[in-house]
Parts: C-alpha cells; structure tokens; sequence
C-alpha cells in the first residue's frame, strides 16, 4: 500500500500542560479515502483532529504530512501545508451573506478566484441560488455544505471534520456525510469525528476507535461494520487493552 498521507505517532496531547487527553494515539489516512474516528463520549476524539489541526499542543509524538512533520503547527499555516479545518461550531459567518463567506475564503486565490468559484458552484448547486442570503438562513445541512465549501476554497489535500453531521436531521446527515464521501473522488482525503456510527462506518475506508484518549481498535470500516466491539467500546461498555 502507498505511504499515507497523515500519519500520528504515539501522539499525546491536551488543553492542559502535563494533564494529556490523547495517551500514545497512532492513526493513518491514504490520500482519497474517508477515515472515520468514533468512541464514546471524552474520549479524545475532537481532541486528536485539533491536535492534526495545531489547536491543542502535542507534548509527545510526532504529526506527518506526506512524510513533512506538522507536529504544533501554527494554525495560520495549516492552509500553506495543504490542510483545512471545519469545526462542530462556528464554522461560517452567519450575518454574511454566503457570497461573502466564500470571497473571505477564496481571498488569497488571486487570478483563480473565478475558476475556484464557479468550481465550488458545481459542487455545491444548492448554494447558488442563494447566494445574496445571510448564512444564518440556511438549513443546517446547508450550513454544513458552505463550511465545506470554504475549506476547499483553500484547496487542501485534507480536510479535517469535527462532527459534521451534529444536529442534523437524519436525512440532512446523511447528505452531509454523503457529500464528504464524494469529496474523495477529487482526491481530497477526509479525516473526520463522527456520532453517526453506522452512516460513518458504510462511507467510510477505515475507522479508528478510540476510548480514554487511547487507541483500542482500528481497521476496514466494512469490516468493523457489525462487530460486537464496535458497540463494547462506543457505548462504553467493557474497554479492551490497546493492541488486544
């Protein structure tokens, strides 16, 4: 198989100095595929994505992209290194309109501004009929396109998606989750926290479980589909050994 193109190494990491939420955590994402991150409530999911994304300081392990170390990078640098972050919350400016959202976003495209935007009006048609109305309008399915659309504006080789479909009715989840799916086929690779299980594990490659900041299983998502840890551990049943 190919060298991933995001690799953590025994990644420990927290809000606090010597209080660590992550313990040693591993993962890997391929280029173009969806890898998903599950596990019960506190255990270290969102904070592993804001660790990737420079948000929370790593105190041990080291962070590669495409074999570059990225380990603390400065979040005002993670576009120049191919990444984009889209947080649970507060991902678009609700009182601009979504034209404005994206021309804040594409503001650094310079003579490709045009092209990138009418790039993202074919991958978003829902958007442009209403682009002259305040973000805060939209459906939260909509919200959740736009914040997306503004990441690729940055045209990252990896975007990283703080539960996405939190909030969602199930159908507008389910588009979402879609829509992140569908990304791949550009070549973008998706890392992305996720409370839908089951919608996460049929559209996505491979699927990491963690529980207490820890690694505990991690494998094809087709095949964890079903599989009796998936529930031990996300429900917050019995905890297995990492490596077990």
């Amino acid at each position: 198989m190919a060298e991933p193109i995001l690799s953590c190494g025994a990644v420990t990491a927290g809000y606090v100095r010597d209080l660590p939420i992550l313990h040693g955590v591993d993962l890997v994402a391929h280029r173009a595929t969806v890898t998903t991150i599950i596990g019960p409530n506190g255990a270290g999911k969102s904070t592993l994505i804001k660790a990737i994304a420079g948000l929370v300081p790593v105190s041990a392990g080291t962070i590669r992209l495409d074999g570059a170390e990225i380990t603390n990078i400065r979040p005002d640098r993670m576009s120049a290194a191919g990444v984009a972050y889209v947080p649970q919350n507060d991902n678009i400016f609700r009182t601009l309109t979504i034209r404005e959202n994206l021309g804040l976003a594409l503001r650094k495209a310079g003579a490709r501004r045009e092209a990138l935007f009418e790039r993202l009006m074919e991958q978003f048609p829902a958007l442009k009929p209403k682009l002259d109305d305040k973000a805060g309008s939209l459906s939260g399915g909509q919200r959740q396109f736009l914040a997306v659309a503004n990441a690729l504006a940055l045209e990252p080789r990896l975007i990283l998606m703080d539960e996405p479909s939190a909030g969602l009715s199930p159908r507008a989840a389910e588009e979402v989750l879609a829509m992140a799916r569908g990304l791949t086929e550009t070549g973008v690779t998706i890392l992305l926290v996720e409370q839908n299980v089951t919608q996460a594990l049929r559209l996505s490659d491979h699927c990491y479980i963690l529980a207490e900041g820890r690694n505990q299983v991690d494998g094809k998502a087709a095949t964890l589909m079903g599989d009796r840890v998936v529930a031990d551990i996300y429900l917050g049943g019995k905890r297995m050994r990492a490596g077990a």
